[in-house]
C-alpha cells in the first residue's frame, strides 16, 4: 500500500484518482475474501501505511513540505535519541566492566594475601618439624646414652661377680671347703 502511495506521488496524477486509488486499496486490504487466509500482522501492518500516504498527497504543496520537514525533524530526533541511548548504553557498560574488574583485582589481592598467610605458616610449621625433631634426636640420643652407660654397669658388675666367684672358688680348692650353698642349676 505504501508502494501504492509513493507511485501515486511520483506520477502525480491528480488527487481525486488518488483519493480513489488509496479507498480501493484499502478495501482490498480490509475485506479479504471469506475463503483466503490472510496473515494478521501483513493485513496490520498495511492498513497503518495506507491512509498516511493517502493524505500527504491530499493536503497540497506547502503542507506536504511541512510534513516532510516535520519527518525529517522526527528523523533527527531519532537519530539523538538513539545516539543518546547507545552513549548510555556504552557508559553503562563501561562502568560494569570497570566495576568488575575491581571486583577481579580486590579478589587477586585478597588470594594473594590469603597464600602467603598460608605460605608463612607452613614456612612456621616446618620450622617448629624441624625444631621438634632434633629435639626428639637429641632426646633418643640421651636415651641411647644412658642405656650404653647402664649396659656399661651392667657389664662391669657381671665382670666383679666372676671374679668375685672365681676368687671363692680358688680359695675352696685351696682350702678344701664346698660350699654350702651351689650356684646354678646343676
Amino acid at each position: 500500500m505504501a508502494e501504492v502511495a509513493v507511485k501515486i506521488v511520483e506520477t502525480e496524477k491528480p488527487v481525486a484518482l488518488a483519493v480513489e486509488t488509496a479507498v480501493a486499496e484499502e478495501e482490498k486490504v480490509a475485506a479479504p475474501p471469506p475463503d483466503e487466509k490472510v496473515q494478521e500482522s501483513n493485513a496490520i501492518v498495511v492498513a497503518e501505511k495506507a491512509p498516511d500516504a493517502a493524505a500527504k498527497k491530499i493536503s497540497g504543496g506547502s503542507i506536504d513540505r511541512d510534513i516532510a520537514l516535520a519527518e525529517v525533524e522526527k528523523e533527527k530526533k531519532m537519530s539523538f535519541i538513539k545516539a543518546w541511548e547507545d552513549s548510555e548504553k556504552s557508559k553503562a557498560e563501561n562502568k560494569a566492566q570497570k566495576k568488575l574488574s575491581a571486583v577481579a583485582s580486590w579478589e587477586n589481592s585478597k588470594k594473594a594475601a590469603a597464600e602467603a598467610k598460608l605460605r608463612k605458616m607452613e614456612e612456621q610449621l616446618e620450622k617448629k618439624k624441624a625444631e621438634y625433631a632434633e629435639k626428639m634426636k637429641n632426646k633418643i640420643g640421651l636415651i641411647h646414652k644412658e642405656a650404653e652407660e647402664k649396659k656399661a654397669m651392667v657389664e662391669a658388675r657381671r665382670k666383679e661377680e666372676i671374679l668375685k666367684a672365681e676368687e671363692m672358688a680358688a680359695k675352696h680348692r685351696a682350702t678344701g671347703y664346698v660350699p654350702k650353698k651351689l650356684i646354678g642349676c646343676f
